[in-house]
């Protein structure tokens, strides 16, 4: 039962009704038996500064961010940790009790999770990342740490590409091309992992994919994409097809917002209650 002593924590967006994240996030508190309570915020994009504000002064003790703050809220932040500062993104925030704002990327550790759940060892490998966008940069930047040999960029747009690579050059042997350069072609061929870090394929456009030639990709490379509605995208039923083992989104979504849940509590949640959570609502949604 919520009362005045019950601690809150939300996250904020535009929009935001659509978030799963209340869904799962009080299925881990109730499960913990804490007395927190987790709400969707809608928040105008230009009230950004005064709602986090408005919050604090409200003793929140923490919020998750989304679209479309990650990165305009980093001017908010006292600290950063060190993904989020790499990354240039903050999804995570804890109010401390000083009221000192701490901003978290928890994308890398979920993003990292699913592999380290199937023993997926990413040190001396290749790796392909597809797309450029703020979801990439999570991924480059969580290869790199776990000492990817290699990264090689997929992209529609070669100057997106090549200011990420800019980025991330001090931290390693990245490289960006269009879909249709052949090198592109032979990182492919070469590839032990391929991530597909773009919206093509997310319900309800669910025909969409990168425009990958499946005739040249390494067969024995996983394929991962970090979208997880639907369970399994056009992109991983044809890398099935063509005998790639493959990965979806769903292990990042929970173990970002399982780290999230630490960050605020100091408790590690229930993460099988968060993955049934998870799975019922979706087949709840059809």
């Amino acid at each position: 039962m919520v009362s005045g002593r019950t601690k809150v924590l939300c996250v904020i967006g535009s929009p935001i009704a659509h978030s799963l994240s209340p869904l799962i996030q009080n299925a881990a508190i109730r499960a913990a038996g804490l007395d927190y309570v987790y709400i969707a915020l809608p928040v105008r994009p230009q009230a950004l500064r005064s709602a986090v504000r408005g919050l604090c002064d409200a003793g929140i003790c923490g919020f998750n961010v989304t679209i479309p703050f990650k990165t305009a809220i980093l001017d908010l932040m006292d600290v950063l940790d060190e993904d989020a500062r790499r990354i240039r993104a903050v999804n995570t925030v804890v109010v401390e009790p000083d009221g000192t704002l701490v901003g978290y990327n928890t994308d890398v550790c979920g993003f990292l999770a699913a592999l380290i759940k199937r023993s997926i060892v990413l040190n001396g490998k290749q790796v392909v990342l597809l797309g450029a966008g703020g979801a990439a940069r999570a991924a480059l930047w969580g290869v790199l740490k776990q000492g990817a040999k290699k990264v090689s960029i997929g992209v529609r747009n070669p100057m997106k590409g090549m200011l990420l690579c800019e980025d991330f050059a001090a931290d390693g042997d990245i490289q960006a091309f269009h879909f249709s350069d052949a090198v592109f072609s032979e990182r492919l061929h070469a590839a032990d992992l391929i991530i597909q870090t773009t919206p093509m394929g997310m319900a309800p456009h669910i025909q969409e994919m990168p425009p990958i030639d499946w005739s040249v990709v390494n067969p024995k490379a996983v394929a991962y994409d970090l979208i997880y509605t639907p369970m399994k995208t056009r992109f991983l039923r044809e890398a099935e097809q063509h005998g790639l083992s493959v990965v979806n989104g769903e292990d990042m979504l929970i173990a970002q917002g399982a780290e999230a849940f630490y960050l605020w509590t100091g408790v590690r949640p229930d993460v099988e209650v968060m993955t049934h959570t998870l799975r019922e609502e979706l087949r709840r949604r059809g």
